[in-house]
């Protein structure tokens, strides 16, 4: 891959990238209190993060004390809002809350999809590199889902507290945008790693003809100079 080496090593550097990104959603609260895919905002002052495998809320006491649920996956997320400031929600967007809670466990899969097709990406062999490619497009459809399913579930909660004339607000956070920002890694990275192995397989091809067709390793057709008549050898002939 010596002519689209380059092209390669970014899109080996984009997989890597979108795994970095996806493990930042995965790790989401409660693991990392401070790094929510929904921020609520409340009208008390403290603050509700949720993540991918549970919640936390931020500052319930006047020591700025945070209390996390248990690290498990779905949880509730229309409950929790409606035991803390009564939060109006229908049966339906509960019901549908919760259930989508559980698809959220694609995070972490998507994440090692990105990592595995960034491990075959180093090789930079044809083989690899095609390997490489698929994994990739897998690593973006699963992608792709988990981040409709994220907008969907925390867009049902977003818009229940944002109406309720509360005070509260509620907004994406750094965890939607890290799982948008490795989708677009991810389409693009399944491309350039499938446009440079194809790339490379032609070039072989191209020069495997030159060699055929009589061209040397520096393009240029390899000619033979004809000898004149008087320059040729002349055979003996002995009489007995």
């Amino acid at each position: 891959m010596a002519k689209t080496g380059i092209f390669h090593h970014v899109g080996t550097f984009l997989l890597l990238a979108a795994s970095v990104l996806l493990v930042i959603t995965t790790i989401s609260a409660p693991i990392i209190n401070s790094i929510p895919i929904l921020k609520v905002n409340l009208a008390n002052g403290s603050d509700v993060s949720f993540g991918t495998f549970g919640y936390c809320i931020l500052n319930v006491d006047e020591d700025s004390h945070d209390y996390c649920s248990g690290r498990h996956i779905g949880y509730n997320p229309a409950n929790i809002m409606s035991r803390i400031e009564s939060t109006d929600f229908g049966s339906a967007s509960e019901n549908t809350s919760e259930g989508l809670t559980r698809v959220m466990v694609l995070h972490p899969v998507a994440c090692a999809l990105s990592f595995l097709a960034f491990l075959l990406a180093l090789g930079s062999g044809f083989i690899g590199a095609i390997f490489a490619s698929l994994v990739s497009g897998l690593a973006f459809i699963v992608t792709v889902v988990v981040m409709a399913t994220d907008f969907t579930l925390f867009g049902i909660i977003k818009n229940h507290v944002n109406d309720d004339d509360s005070g509260s607000k509620a907004h994406y956070s750094t965890g939607m945008w890290t799982v948008l920002a490795a989708m677009v890694c991810l389409f693009l990275a399944t491309f350039v790693v499938l446009f440079t192995c194809c790339s490379s397989r032609m070039h072989k091809k191209r020069n495997a003809g030159h060699v055929e067709k009589g061209y040397v390793g520096n393009g240029t057709h390899a000619r033979t100079t004809k000898r004149h008549f008087w320059q040729r050898k002349t055979r003996t002939t002995t009489t007995y």
